[in-house]
């Protein structure tokens, strides 16, 4: 999907490029109108340069994509430590 940068996420779309689907990790993308954006001078997210990338569309490295430091912290406190119960851990959680 294409989106300008100032406007919320799941707001108006300049044009829908394709989908993907992370389940079954199938992309059906519209190359002719990716190389038509990327010719004007798109700016693409670490993620979607990526899929593009994996698909052939575009030739390049893979970029690192960021992910917040919050995010990171969160996931860390949810993963159960070593030689800890995985069943203890979700009643604490519950409690």
């Amino acid at each position: 999907m294409l989106q300008e940068n100032t406007i919320a996420p799941g707001g108006r779309h300049i044009e829908i490029l394709g989908s993907y689907d992370p389940h079954s990790k199938e992309a059906v993308l519209k190359q002719d109108r990716i190389n038509y954006w990327m010719s004007k001078g798109v700016q693409l997210s670490d993620t979607a340069y990526n899929l593009f990338v994996k698909k052939g569309i575009i030739e390049g490295g893979k970029r690192k994509v960021k992910v917040p430091a919050k995010k990171v912290e969160e996931v860390a406190a949810e993963t159960p430590k070593e030689g800890e119960n995985a069943v203890a851990a979700e009643e604490a959680k519950a409690e």
